[in-house]
């Protein structure tokens, strides 16, 4: 569904089933931000997030964090954090007031 929402507002989009191919992708293609689900297999979120702010060509990579957990606090290095449900409008939304605001810096949350 975020790739779909993502798509038809004009962004060209990569997934990643798990923590590993996210970071390779990242690492192949630098994206101009990152979703990222903190519950992904093998690597989860947190050490993806972690890998990418400690690497000086990813850390200005906006990251926009997603998670169903209700009392996750937003990670130092986050974005922006969205807890599930998020609805597509909301997605692109926060994706893009991500970008402009200029990634690690921006530092907001978004209930989605």
């Amino acid at each position: 569904m975020f790739r779909t929402a993502l798509s038809l507002a004009g962004y060209d989009t990569q997934e990643a089933g798990d923590g590993y191919i996210a970071l390779h992708l990242i690492d192949q293609h630098r994206p101009t931000a990152v979703v990222l689900d903190l519950g992904l297999p093998n690597i989860d979120g947190y050490v993806v997030l972690q890998e990418l702010i400690g690497q000086a060509h990813t850390r200005d990579i906006p990251v926009i964090i997603v998670t169903a957990h209700p009392s996750a606090e937003q990670p130092p290095g986050a974005a922006c954090l969205l807890r599930k449900p998020v609805m597509p409008d909301r997605l692109v939304d926060t994706v893009r007031a991500c970008i402009a605001a200029g990634g690690a810096s921006a530092q907001t949350s978004a209930k989605g």
